[in-house]
């Protein structure tokens, strides 16, 4: 049996193939370290979104690759996107590399690791593992890397939208569903081990269901996680606004465990923009939807996404995301240069943005947000919150936590003060007291 080191890079979908991977491992035998130095195997699950998350991944195949040349010679595994998009070129490009893993199959991890464990030294040219990209492997294994109290729930897989800038469905494939007994049983595994929140996620959750049963089926899916005794919350994200029915917004201002929040990815607020990145909609119908969801869901937290610097971006189309942001004040927004991805239709398209323009851009959308954020927490101070423990500040009597607004690693938090001893994953009432640009400062009630 080996001694594994398992590193994740990437989006929270790659974070469930990854915990997947380790729970098929640990079924195997095989233990687990955190110092790469230790290992018998090394792996890394790789991302290729964007061409800081590739370099990223190369670089952490290099950094890993150091720990070959120690005494027991430790073999290395990539898997994940930057395997399946380079998967002609990766062993000859990156030579240090043992066995690569596609998207749809890593429950081949535990055959890799068995058949690297059986060789002295390299096998040459290096294993493969490159199922149909369509495949869509499900295990039933899997071991929680982020504290046992909040879980990421992956719904479906992959995208047939093919917007222009996105090189997604050529790693992840088609569209396909995981099938609804799946999801379920899934889900009851999670809160019976102590998950109390579920995050929902999938290149894109508003169309679950669509290709296996005709229909969207996400309000029937939430309904039914919604009847799971212990589970407190039940997170969205993902959902395009476009696909967002109104049956599925009822359902989340019925829902006591639906949190009232969701994540829309917009992308840009110029319709001509939009028309380029292959987007089906257009600043009026993002508009309508917003307003409708704040209506019929008066207390939601809206989070958002915008790309800058897209071929063919004029200053008036910037200029018309500045006033997005500013007239729509969504309580959080993430904006992203944009990156030129070798393979999708816009790297082909004329009128590519200089980088300095694109970061001067992304600058001052983010700027723009930032007063915007900072006016809406200043709105909370006074109010109560029901928020959940993530933790406390080492040495300190000042505990972290996170609203229903706040959806782990890309929102803020909750600050607060207790003597009283607070557990990891407990749920609290507290008062606002302060607040800052992206976090807020309470007291127990």
């Amino acid at each position: 049996m080996a001694r594994i080191y398992f590193e994740t890079l990437g989006c929270d979908k790659n974070l469930v193939d990854s915990e997947k991977m380790l729970g098929l491992l640990l079924t195997e035998g095989h233990s687990f370290t955190d110092e790469a130095e230790k290992a018998d195997i090394l792996i890394v699950n790789t991302c290729s979104f964007i061409g800081d998350a590739k370099k990223e991944s190369i670089d952490a195949i290099l950094r890993l690759a150091d720990f070959k040349k120690l005494p027991h010679k430790p073999h290395l595994i990539a898997a994940g996107c930057l395997a399946q998009r380079y998967q002609d070129e990766i062993l000859k490009e990156l030579p240090e590399l043992d066995a690569v893993i596609g998207t749809s199959s890593y429950p081949h991890i535990a055959e890799a690791v068995a058949l690297l464990l059986k060789e002295p030294a390299k096998t040459e040219p290096g294993l493969r593992f490159f199922d149909d990209i369509n495949a869509l492997p499900l295990l039933k294994e899997r071991i929680l890397t982020g504290g046992g109290h909040t879980a990421y729930l992956k719904i479906a897989e992959g995208c047939d939208k093919f917007c222009t800038y996105c090189a997604i469905p050529y790693v992840r494939g088609k569209y396909r569903s995981v099938p609804m007994e799946d999801i379920l049983d899934e889900a009851e595994r999670l809160v019976r081990e102590g998950v109390r929140e579920l995050i929902l996620v999938a290149q894109e959750t508003t169309l679950y269901g669509t290709d296996l049963y005709g229909e969207k089926m996400l309000p029937q899916l939430l309904l039914k996680l919604e009847a799971l005794p212990d589970l407190e919350w039940i997170r969205l994200l993902y959902g395009y606004p476009e696909e967002l029915t109104d049956e599925m917004i009822d359902t989340i201002a019925r829902s006591s465990k639906i949190c009232h929040y969701i994540d829309l990815p917009v992308q840009h607020a110029s319709d001509s923009v939009l028309a380029r990145m292959g987007r089906r909609t257009c600043r009026a119908e993002f508009e309508n939807k917003i307003k409708q969801l704040r209506r019929k869901i008066p207390d939601i937290i809206l989070r958002t996404t915008l790309l800058c610097g897209f071929p063919g971006e004029t200053e008036e189309d910037h200029a018309a995301n500045l006033d997005f942001i500013k007239k729509m004040r969504f309580d959080r927004l993430g904006v992203f240069a944009y990156s030129r991805e070798e393979g999708t239709a816009a790297d082909r398209m004329k009128g590519q943005i200089p980088q300095r323009t694109k970061e001067k851009r992304r600058k001052e959308l983010m700027l723009a947000q930032q007063k915007v954020a900072w006016d809406n927490n200043k709105r909370r101070i006074g109010s109560r919150m029901r928020v959940m423990i993530e933790g406390r500040l080492a040495d300190e009597e000042i505990y972290v936590a996170r609203s229903y607004g706040d959806a782990p690693d890309v929102d803020g938090y909750v600050f607060l003060n207790s003597q009283a001893e607070l557990e990891s994953g407990r749920f609290v009432t507290v008062r606002i007291t302060a607040a800052r640009e992206y976090d807020l400062i309470g007291e127990l009630v």
